[in-house]
């Protein structure tokens, strides 16, 4: 685990196969109720879930937090928007890197660090189909280096 981060809760590796990330962000969440017990459950799917400036504010949408099973009437909607809590100076810069075109926000993990739910949030840039298949090439050959290299070391 990378130094820094706290308890992972849910991680987006559909994320990594299917951009380029160039840069990474740390951001809050605004919760309401219950939401952070769940979280504290793993109870969030950030599959499909992507972050939008709007009004110099960012916003998570897409992520699924389950309702909190001891909540009854407290819960909250499962897909809400969430706003996101970064820097002022972090939203201008990231708001003129989306400009550009193929560039998106988009959700890496879900960690809690110091009591605190944090989102890492990647700039990220998307890959075409044969980047993706030279990806799973250079996975599979690592794979194969790797399981030679134990078979020859238990000889």
């Amino acid at each position: 685990m990378p130094k820094g981060f706290g308890k992972t809760v849910a991680q987006n590796k559909k994320a990594y196969h299917d951009y380029f990330i160039e840069e990474t962000y740390e951001a809050g969440i605004v919760l309401q109720g219950t939401e952070i017990k769940s979280i504290r459950a793993g109870k969030v799917q950030l599959k499909d879930s992507y972050a939008r400036i709007h009004n110099g504010e960012m916003f998570l949408y897409s992520v699924h937090i389950s309702p909190y099973e001891q909540g009854n009437r407290y819960n909250h909607d499962p897909v809400r928007p969430r706003k996101l809590l970064l820097h002022k100076r972090e939203i201008m810069k990231l708001l003129g890197e989306t400009k550009e075109s193929g560039y998106a926000l988009v959700p890496l993990k879900m960690y809690l660090k110091n009591g605190y739910a944090k989102v890492l949030i990647g700039l990220a840039k998307g890959k075409k189909k044969y980047d993706k298949r030279e990806d799973l090439k250079q996975k599979e050959a690592k794979r194969d280096i790797e399981r030679a290299f134990r078979e020859r070391q238990k000889m």
